[in-house]
């Protein structure tokens, strides 16, 4: 069994972790062509704790991404006082959407009107605007099931009724590659439903894509936002608090 590892030696091992991940997007960028700035890292702190936030928002990082409201309202009340912006990557049931409104700033997964109206009555509710992203469906018809996301030639319309709805901001789109598949089509192709939105919505410039496994290939295809946990944070290990 893994010993547990002291704070000291957690955040060593985030700031490790930390430096890899930016040199693996410093050199994905070089080789696009683009600049590393223009990338915003999302630290997809799922199953891990409150602390390991702490830790990372040491470091620098302070976009939070989280797919479970269970596991996230806790974790941010916890780190309330901190300057953290709050990203729901997750599927998001219709039910939840007051919960989830209530302490996300970002939404990564709108992908149908029903959640579209709730999330407006409750942003709206607590006074507060959420910046939403279209989740795109990138699967094959048959492998689509339980993954989430509109179909492409849908999300421009979708992208409409975000746009139109009160207490909601217009943010872009997000995708998940394909599972078992080169992702690089995959996210050519969110790309082009990125440019079609933005025709109409030209401040909707997210483009949520890339995680531990594909974030080269998502830079390539003009990512803005990476969604990464696993190449950040590692494996799951008890923390000595």
């Amino acid at each position: 069994m893994t010993a547990p590892l002291t704070p000291d030696e957690r955040r060593a091992e985030l700031a490790d972790g930390l430096a890899a991940l930016r040199a693996r997007i410093g050199a994905a960028c070089a080789a696009a062509g683009r600049d590393a700035a223009e990338l915003t890292l999302i630290a997809v702190t799922k199953t891990f704790p409150a602390s390991d936030v702490r830790l990372l928002a040491g470091l620098g990082v302070t976009e939070v991404g989280e797919n479970r409201d269970q596991e996230a309202r806790p974790k941010a009340a916890e780190c309330a006082d901190l300057p953290l912006t709050w990203h729901f990557v997750g599927r998001l049931q219709t039910n939840k959407a007051r919960a989830v409104a209530g302490y996300a700033d970002v939404i990564h997964s709108v992908d149908r009107s029903r959640l579209v109206r709730a999330l407006s009555d409750a942003a709206a509710r607590d006074g507060r605007t959420l910046r939403c992203l279209v989740q795109v469906s990138l699967d094959p018809a048959e492998a689509a099931e339980g993954r989430g996301g509109a179909a492409p030639d849908a999300a421009p319309g979708l992208a409409d009724e975000i746009a139109a709805a009160d207490a909601l901001e217009l943010g872009g789109v997000m995708a998940v590659a394909p599972l078992g598949a080169d992702p690089r089509p995959a996210f050519a192709r969110l790309a082009e439903v990125a440019a079609d939105i933005r025709r109409n919505h030209p401040d909707a410039r997210i483009v949520s894509a890339g995680m531990s496994g594909d974030l080269e290939q998502a830079i390539a295809c003009g990512a803005t936002h990476l969604r990464v946990g696993t190449a950040l944070l590692g494996g799951r290990r008890a923390i000595v608090r």
